[in-house]
């Protein structure tokens, strides 16, 4: 973790009483803001809370996807705790979503993406990473938009899945939801991030040094 962090939640301070979204916040338990190490090179971003999520205040947290989801991690060396920690202990790592409000209902709207847009902007100029990973296809839809000069419709998780897709600033590294994966493919992305992590991934564009 970043020596000068005090903390791996919210490290920022982003506003945990947001009310910018009507449909989200009338019916949320809590915003869940980014969590874990604010020098990281990798930024995992995923669509929006599960119901485990919301109950721990930790993205990727809190039921079996979670679970899933921080033994990858763990296999690659970035998370220093239990697949089932709530509150992991993150290395190099940074975990986000597109929206940070849940509803127990349906999938955010577009409105709400863009709405909550400036949180995940603010985290990535913050952190400035080398890699974004986006979980999912929402937000390797999203992500791709933003960074790269690709039509966005283009890419499939499922296809793009454990590959690299360069973009503007920043290399995308995409990942099928932990809902989603199957065991090959949770094996396939732990072979693939350990061989990116024996690269030269970092780029040089002013980045202090760890």
């Amino acid at each position: 973790m970043d020596a000068h962090q005090r903390g791996q939640q919210n490290p920022y301070g982003m506003d945990e009483e947001c009310r910018n979204c009507p449909g989200l916040c009338d019916v949320r338990e809590r915003v869940v803001h980014g969590y874990g190490d604010v020098g990281a090179d990798f930024v995992f971003v995923g669509e929006a809370p599960s119901a485990g999520a919301e109950r721990t205040g930790v993205p990727f947290t809190g039921d079996e996807a979670g679970e899933r989801f921080q033994h990858i991690l763990g296999s690659v060396g970035l998370n220093n705790s239990l697949p089932s920690s709530e509150e992991p202990e993150l290395d190099n790592a940074y975990l986000a979503y597109l929206t940070r409000c849940r509803h127990p209902d349906r999938d955010p709207s577009d409105t709400e993406v863009t709405t909550c847009e400036p949180y995940l902007n603010a985290d990535v100029r913050m952190i400035n990473p080398e890699i974004l990973v986006p979980v999912g296809q929402r937000a390797l839809t999203e992500l791709a938009r933003e960074h790269t000069t690709k039509p966005a419709e283009e890419f499939d998780v499922e296809e793009c899945h454990a590959t690299t897709i360069r973009g503007r600033g920043f290399e995308l590294a995409p990942m099928v939801h932990p809902t989603d994966l199957t065991d090959e493919q949770t094996e396939t992305y732990i072979e693939f991030f350990l061989d990116l992590l024996g690269t030269d991934y970092r780029q040089t564009k002013g980045r202090r040094g760890r």
